[in-house]
This record gives structure tokens, C-alpha cells and sequence, in this order.
């Protein structure tokens, strides 16, 4: 398997021969985003891989659609180039075209890699009717025993521990960065370092890939309170724009 983390959420991730672009954000930084009830972020970074380099796609994978910072203006012009784009059956519905819904715990494959949608929820339980539904994704390979896994944007909550009874995970990507706004006080949209240590030690995957804590205002824990919540060497650190090798 080979990562490149652009930014933000947004990974190229090669695996078994396929092409999977994950979240995609290639607006330039600087933008304030509204995200609904006066909720709001400003992009601080750009990806460190313009679009037009990215090469062959054979698919999106697309955690959700109604934040920019997992999908904004051109990651959503990239869309129609790509032969398919999976995303939750909300998005697919909003999408249209070449969107592909899945609700949790179902599959469909891009070539001969199998992909299913595993339960996300992007903050409290009071927050979801304003916030909306999110997916996570396991990608699973003909003939492996195991998964890599990407948890989205979500908290911890029994439907993302239920991860660990349904799949042997191999690498997770998880998105990070205890996402907090003003207007919402101490209720936390994603997951702090700690919270990821709780999850991991349901999951127990080989391998621990941080994305998502970094490039925008609303992030209040970067690589560092990561860092300190996790054993040493724990985590697998990604250098923007470089592709890693996890073998």
C-alpha cells in the first residue's frame, strides 16, 4: 500500500492496484467556510499536491459532501472525472451522476478491491440532524484477510467500535484534530489524541496514520497533543506531498 497525504483529509491511497483519492480539497487557503448554524473555519494550508498531478483515479471516496473542508469547490470540479464516487446515500442522492450510496455496513468494489462503508458520526448525538450523516470506509483486497481502514470525521461511539468486531484492521487513517467551534462550546465534531487511543485499543490495527488535525482554524489539537496521547513510535506520521510506503 502507498499514501500520500495532500492535505487536510484528502489521501491518495494505492492499494492492490487501485487508485483511491480520498476527501478531495484543492481550494488555495485562505477562505473562510460556513458550515451552517453560524459555525464557520478558515482553510489555513494548501494541498501539497496540485489536482492536475494526480494522475489516473479510479475512484473518490468521499467521507461526506456538505463540508468543505472534506469535499470544497475544486474537489467537487474534480468530481465528474472520476469514474465513480462513494460516498453516504445523502451525498449520492445531492451528487448525482457518478455518486455511489452506501449506508453502513455496505459493500461495493472498484476492480477487485472491496470497499464498505463503516458508521461515523460527526459529533454529538444532538449535533446530527444539523450536522448530517458521514461514513468511514474499509478497503479490503481480493484474497486478504485484513482491511485499511479510514474512520472519517466521527467521535467515538458504538458504531465505529463496532469496527473492531467485523474487520482484522491492518492500517487506520484516522481523522483527528478535536474539531471544536465557539458557538457549540466544549462539544467535540472529531476525535482528540486520547479518544483515538480509546478507539485503537478496541480496533487494534498494525498500523496508526493521523490525517485531518492540521490546515484549518477549527482544529484544536495538532501533531503534537497527538503525539503525547500515544505511546512512542505508536503513530505513522505522513509528510505532505511525499508518498509512503506501509508495508
Amino acid at each position: 500500500m502507498n499514501i500520500t497525504h495532500i492535505g487536510g483529509p484528502t489521501t491518495l491511497i494505492e492499494l492492490d492496484g487501485v487508485r483511491l483519492l480520498v476527501d478531495p480539497t484543492f481550494d488555495a487557503p485562505g477562505r473562510r467556510y460556513s458550515f451552517g448554524w453560524g459555525t464557520s473555519s478558515r482553510k489555513t494550508t494548501g494541498p501539497a499536491v496540485p489536482a492536475a498531478d494526480l494522475g489516473r483515479l479510479d475512484a473518490v471516496l468521499l467521507t461526506h459532501d456538505q463540508h468543505a473542508d472534506n469535499l470544497d469547490d475544486a474537489g467537487r470540479a474534480l468530481l465528474p472525472s472520476v469514474p465513480t464516487v462513494i460516498t453516504t446515500a445523502t451525498g449520492a442522492r445531492r451528487l448525482g451522476g457518478n455518486a455511489t450510496g452506501l449506508r453502513p455496513w455496505a459493500s461495493t468494489a472498484v476492480k477487485d478491491l472491496e470497499i464498505t462503508a463503516t458508521p461515523s458520526r460527526h459529533g454529538p448525538v444532538w449535533a446530527v440532524p444539523i450536522v448530517g450523516p458521514t461514513t468511514g470506509f474499509a478497503l479490503k483486497p481480493a484474497g486478504s484477510s485484513t482491511v485499511v481502514w479510514i474512520s472519517g470525521d466521527t467521535v467515538v461511539f458504538p458504531g465505529v467500535l463496532e469496527v473492531a468486531s467485523r474487520f482484522d484492521v491492518d492500517v487506520a487513517v484516522l481523522h483527528l484534530g478535536k474539531v471544536q467551534f465557539g458557538l457549540t462550546g466544549p462539544a467535540r465534531f472529531t476525535m482528540t489524541g486520547r479518544d483515538a487511543v480509546r478507539l485503537c485499543a478496541h480496533v487494534k490495527p498494525r498500523r496508526i496514520v493521523p490525517v485531518h488535525y492540521e490546515g484549518w482554524s477549527h482544529f484544536h489539537e495538532g501533531r503534537a497533543e497527538i503525539s503525547a496521547a500515544f505511546p512512542q513510535d505508536a503513530l505513522t506520521w505522513l509528510e505532505p506531498g511525499v508518498q509512503t510506503a506501509l508495508s
